[in-house]
């Protein structure tokens, strides 16, 4: 493949990861502009999410921040890019236990729990790297391939990021994503892409330079107009009034004066406009989206859940220190309809 040539498609095909092909739902446009009813319910990591139009329960486990470390001889020329974050996560505590644990112990455990409970679907969403080692995506791959299980990817911040390295970030994420990151999309547009399981459209859409360009806005309106019940998967949580953050996707205090990491981090600092136009856009359009079920991140590597306009956002602890989301969707019966 050319150097970006990969960059130059639109997708708004929708991928069947391997899972046998069957037609999303059918929604009427009067049904979708009235809204999903939509419940949730979250105990410690596992979530349930109920809706009519979920036809037959899907199960899906949901890692994020893993931040993998491993490298070998390959990446001895970047060292001084890698060091900090390669030290980072050498040994972290589980969030649950107390007890010691790393990165690849804990990324290894959530896979086995997904085997053990036989996941529709595995989900990546972000940092599951803490560089773009050649090392640590080669493990990932055999790990996801020994467990039979279909898997989504999108990238996090650090996935594509060797600190100092020169460059702006939309540039350097697209170089790293071909050098290294490419075959993690299974063919898929990295940016944005769209996955069918059970009748359910998962679309997972990379905001991992915290903002969104107009393709993608374009991609995510064609998915809302479809009618078709949709989860959003996005690594940097989308914005919630009164979190204590400077983050986050759609913040309207994002920018340069938020912006306390960028000397640590070594990379260009935040724009003093703040967010474009287009990233205001889609977080308008995602909390007005009526077929939009939930929103997936992770990225602050502590579990929490936002309601915004109605739509849940759940966001998962970091699997560096053994989290993960397990998460089932579920149809709505009829006698719980009723009462809403």
């Amino acid at each position: 493949m050319k150097r970006r040539s990969f960059f130059k498609k639109t997708s708004t095909a929708v991928a069947g990861i391997g899972l046998t092909a069957s037609s999303c739902a059918k929604t009427t446009k009067i049904e979708a502009e009235k809204g999903f009813k939509v419940c949730a319910t979250i105990v410690e990591n596992k979530v349930n999410i109920y809706a009519k139009e979920i036809k037959v329960p899907i199960k899906v486990v949901h890692i994020a921040d893993t931040h993998l470390f491993k490298d070998d001889e390959r990446g001895i020329p970047y060292q001084q890019y890698s060091g900090r974050m390669a030290k980072a996560y050498n040994e972290t505590v589980h969030f649950k236990t107390g007890e010691a644990t790393n990165p690849e112990e804990a990324f290894e455990q959530a896979l086995t729990y997904a085997k053990e409970e036989h996941a529709d679907v595995i989900a990546l969403i972000g940092d599951i790297f803490s560089f773009p080692s050649e090392a640590a995506i080669e493990w990932v791959q055999l790990k996801l391939k020994e467990t039979g299980i279909p898997f989504i990817y999108t990238a996090g911040n650090h996935d594509w990021h060797y600190e100092g390295m020169e460059g702006d970030l939309a540039s350097l994420r697209n170089t790293w994503i071909e050098k290294r990151l490419l075959p993690l999309y299974q063919g898929n547009n990295p940016l944005m892409a769209a996955y069918d399981i059970k009748e359910v459209r998962f679309l997972a859409i990379d905001n991992s330079i915290y903002q969104i360009n107009e393709e993608q806005l374009t991609f995510f309106k064609e998915q809302v107009a479809s009618g078709t019940p949709l989860v959003l998967l996005v690594h940097i949580p989308m914005y919630a009034p009164g979190k204590s953050i400077y983050f986050g996707c759609g913040n309207p205090n994002w920018g340069a004066a938020t912006d306390t990491n960028f000397e640590l981090e070594k990379r260009p600092k935040w724009p003093e406009s703040g967010h474009t136009q287009t990233t205001f856009d889609f977080y308008k359009t995602v909390f007005n989206a009526p077929n939009l079920l939930s929103v997936f991140s992770g990225h602050i590597h502590q579990n929490s859940i936002e309601i915004i306009n109605g739509k849940p956002q759940i966001v998962t602890d970091d699997n560096a220190s053994g989290g993960y989301l397990d998460i089932d969707f579920l149809p709505l019966e009829e006698k719980d309809a009723k009462l809403i």
